[in-house]
């Protein structure tokens, strides 16, 4: 166990099939306002709204999640994937919100702050909802290391970016708490297989770096400043891949670390646009990043009809 852990807040003795809150204060609300989804408990029936929701799928950018749920909606049957799905988050600018049948896709910004707040009302959202058995998986791109461009990496663990160790540290009341950030090896494992089922791209399980900054923080040579020279940023570079990390991103070691909270199966499945050895800026065309963008919601959608069918078998 992590140094700053408790049994509590890792979901010791809780169901592993219902969503775990740890907060006595919400008994005493009268309503929960989720305030960046403007939702709430008493203006919403969340339960018969969210009740059914089985997936959640999130990713940073309100465009790719609502291409995602129409793609979902013609991979599951359940709508025409060239339909207008309305954003159940509107009259809110900072997320995007979209269901079809037992998936939710869920838009979440960029960074740890962003993705954090979108987390805390997703897991009330379904801990109101009486939702069970839900497995997130957050999708997007990401810088790889030594990979070609187009790899998909299913995260292992989130390591955080000095001595690449899976832990999320976070300043609580002024004092550091750190959690733990291992990911579902069994979900990982069971996407690994849908790829392969697939064989349309190649996929991987690695470590994840997670970092606070897309620039300096990833060791970039193209900011707005750069104290560091092309050799200093291959040895960092070196260092991460020797300890397993094979891509680069911003949000996965808080996804990872609520999910352990909250008691959800998480994964996080993220396409690399570019080898960081190699270069920091993209190369490619349009056409083949956008290729590239729809490779992990192709795997995730392949793993959300293999399961539905399986429970329909």
């Amino acid at each position: 166990m992590a140094p700053g852990f408790s049994d509590q807040e890792n979901g010791v003795g809780s169901s592993p099939k219902s969503v775990h809150v740890n907060n006595p204060h919400l008994d005493s609300m009268k309503e929960d306002i989720l305030y960046h989804f403007n939702l709430g408990t008493a203006s919403q029936d969340l339960p018969a709204m969210f009740g059914d929701v089985k997936f959640v799928c999130v990713g940073g950018s309100p465009w790719r999640m609502k291409a995602f749920i129409q793609y979902i909606a013609g991979e599951l049957g359940l709508g025409d994937p060239k339909a207008e799905y309305p954003n159940i988050c509107a009259g809110t600018d900072r997320y995007s919100m979209y269901k079809v049948g037992p998936v939710l896709s869920v838009s979440h910004g960029m960074g740890i702050p962003s993705i954090a707040i979108m987390l805390h009302e997703l897991i009330k959202l379904l801990y109101h909802a009486n939702c069970s058995d839900v497995t997130v998986v957050r999708i997007g791109t990401s810088g790889g290391i030594g990979l070609k461009p187009g790899t998909v990496v299913i995260t292992k663990q989130s390591v955080e970016d000095t001595n690449f160790q899976p832990k999320f540290e976070q300043v609580i009341l002024g004092k550091t708490v750190v959690r733990n950030t291992d990911l579902d090896e069994g979900l990982a494992e069971e996407l690994l297989q849908c790829a392969a089922e697939l064989d349309q791209f190649e996929t991987i399980i690695g470590n994840t770096m997670c970092t606070l900054d897309f620039y300096e923080g990833q060791a970039r040579l193209d900011g707005a400043f750069c104290s560091y020279t092309e050799e200093d940023k291959q040895n960092y570079l070196g260092k991460a891949y020797s300890a397993g990390v094979r891509n680069i991103e911003m949000e996965s070691s808080v996804f990872a670390a609520m999910c352990k909270l909250s008691g959800l199966r998480g994964a996080v499945v993220c396409v690399t646009l570019l080898d960081r050895l190699k270069g920091d800026q993209l190369t490619s065309s349009h056409d083949i990043l956008n290729n590239f963008q729809q490779r992990p919601q192709v795997l995730v959608g392949h793993y959300i009809k293999k399961q539905l069918n399986a429970q329909k078998s």
